[in-house]
């Protein structure tokens, strides 16, 4: 039997007093829309069908990087009923299950969703909906089931007498999977006769039992997979569930951390045996990190590819490559397709951009090699640069393997230094320098030897 999984989207979220759309926030380094769509994809829905409403246009750009996501437009939002009736309509859904998500509800895991969607596929009921028992159910539709786990009725919070309110504790959080045909055949029965003039997808519990249909129950242990995010404060806190979540997943597999508080990991990240995350360390993107590596304090990889046996000490990396064994740091920034060979060495105050860092080259401190393809075994002198901007192109800098620069060397691009080369100190190269060659460019020293006690004697005599 297909699933399709109807994501809700298309609210505005005021109480994030922002210019975006609420679920453009971001959880971690993914917006909030994204995960229940990747949720209902792992938990094998063929079809993703998200309604967008308010900034429509910055949502379906989101969803573009996510595969085959279907986007339906709620153009006059009159709540979940409505909103639903608007996906089933408009992406024309007709059979098999349907799984109702929302796009400000990141916590909810795919194996959850399998579960909900599992009692409706084997035919045992017409509809499920998940519930919880969160520590404090103020504000939650409370629900009435009998014997054996069948919903009667789901009593709204403000309608709830003193009695109820202390004995029931089961709430209703909204996720409901129908089947399709069902839903599709009775939605258009659900009225809007509320003081908020809407149509909700809540009442589709009594419009089904009024058809002698059934509604199934099924309690989710872990009340956090189903907070939803409506304030940037909910957001905070979303986040550090998840945080906790894979972290605990990456200590388990092998990974070490000083302070599972103080390190921040996407969900696409990858990260290899007896690695250490120090704190203030963050991964984001499509990170890999290999095994035997030191990450941090202090250090931000993003879109990295780590391999092992790699320290990276107060480090940022957004789009780069290190080989093993490398060491870098602290502060240094690699940047834009830096390639960072194996034993390779970059140190402090040390910008990398668009380079390749040859197999045991060192640029140890104060240097920035920009569009540079550097050989093996090169030393950079400390304060030394790749001139590669003339203001309108970016030039590139060869050097060979086994070269020494000197330190507070200007190399000017297009430049190439051969294999074996020695540049002196303070040179400003200029010319392509030939293999085992000596490149010094330098003003002559000159010595005037007691200028400075006669240039005191001047001043003091000019004071008088």
């Amino acid at each position: 039997m297909s699933i399709t999984a109807i994501v809700l989207a298309a609210g505005e979220g005021t109480r994030m007093r922002s210019r975006h759309p609420k679920v453009a926030h971001k959880l971690l380094d993914r917006p909030l829309v994204s995960w229940p769509v990747r949720a209902a994809r792992e938990a094998g829905a063929e079809r993703v069908v998200t309604v967008v409403g308010h900034g429509a246009d910055e949502v379906r750009a989101i969803l573009a990087d996510e595969k085959g996501v279907e986007c339906v437009e709620q153009t006059e939002r009159r709540g979940t009923g409505h909103a639903c009736r608007v996906a089933l309509e408009g992406a024309d859904v007709r059979e098999g299950t349907v799984v109702v998500l929302y796009g400000d509800s990141p916590l909810l895991r795919a194996e959850t969703i399998r579960e909900l969607v599992g009692r409706v596929e084997q035919g045992d009921t017409d509809a499920a909906l998940l519930t919880m028992t969160p520590p404090d159910p103020t504000g939650y539709g409370r629900i009435v089931t009998d014997e054996v786990g069948r919903v009667k009725a789901i009593i709204e919070d403000k309608d709830c007498t003193p009695e109820q309110r202390a004995s029931l504790t089961e709430c209703n959080p909204g996720v409901y999977a129908f089947d399709a045909a069902r839903l599709r055949a009775h939605i258009g029965e659900l009225t809007c006769d509320n003081a908020q003039g809407e149509y909700y997808l809540t009442d589709m519990v009594e419009v089904f039992r009024r058809h002698g249909l059934s509604v199934e129950a099924v309690h989710c242990d872990d009340y956090s997979e189903l907070l939803g995010v409506n304030s940037r404060a909910q957001l905070a806190e979303a986040a550090r569930i998840m945080q906790r979540r894979i972290n605990e997943r990456l200590m388990a597999e092998g990974v070490s951390m000083l302070d599972p508080t103080t390190v921040w990991v996407g969900p696409d990240v990858a990260v290899g045996r007896d690695t250490e995350l120090l704190p203030m360390t963050m991964l984001w993107g499509e990170t890999s990190v290999g095994e035997e590596c030191v990450i941090g304090p202090n250090t931000r990889l993003t879109n990295a590819t780590v391999a092992d046996n790699v320290s990276l000490e107060e480090t940022v990396g957004v789009d780069v490559t290190i080989e093993r064994d490398v060491t870098c740091g602290p502060r240094a920034y690699l940047r834009g397709g830096a390639h960072v060979l194996a034993g390779a060495h970059v140190g402090t105050h040390v910008e990398i951009k668009n380079s390749v860092i040859g197999e045991g080259s060192k640029v140890p401190h104060l240097s920035y090699i920009g569009d540079c393809t550097m050989g093996a075994g090169v030393n950079i002198g400390g304060g030394s640069i790749t001139c590669n901007y003339d203001g309108v192109h970016k030039n590139r800098t060869t050097i060979g393997d086994n070269v020494f620069v000197g330190s507070d060397t200007m190399m000017v691009a297009p430049v190439t230094i051969g294999d074996g080369a020695l540049v002196g100190a303070s040179s400003c190269v200029t010319r392509d320098v030939p293999a085992d060659a000596l490149y010094l460019e330098r003003a002559e020293q000159r010595i005037v030897e007691g200028y400075a006690a006669r240039r005191l004697e001047r001043l003091k005599r000019d004071e008088a």
